[in-house]
């Protein structure tokens, strides 16, 4: 391969781990996103670029929160939804189809 060529399949985010989400945006399907904050996000992708940056829509977010002052309270599930955001890829830990 020609150096030209070697960059254009480098820079090109529809191939090796970009293809995953490629297929989410052809197929309007949903993926599952692990955050650096513990949270989750269930949403249907519909666009992305080299950095993970990712216009999402129908998201949920969903997490867990800890009683505090209390050693033995339980953990609460908490969610929201969102219907159109933009999520920066930096916060990305991994990227799943979403397990139905």
């Amino acid at each position: 391969m020609d150096a030209v060529a070697e960059q254009n399949a480098r820079d090109n985010p529809t191939t090796g781990p970009y293809d995953l989400l490629q297929k989410a945006v052809r197929d309007n399907g949903q993926i599952l996103i692990n955050l650096r904050s513990t949270r989750k996000i269930i949403a249907r992708l519909k666009a992305y670029d080299r950095h993970m940056n990712m216009v999402l829509e129908q998201a949920r977010e969903m997490w867990v929160e800890h009683p505090k002052g209390s050693k033995k309270g339980k953990p609460i599930n908490k969610d929201r939804y969102i219907q159109k955001m933009f999520l920066r890829g930096d916060s990305i830990i991994n990227v799943v189809r979403n397990p139905k």
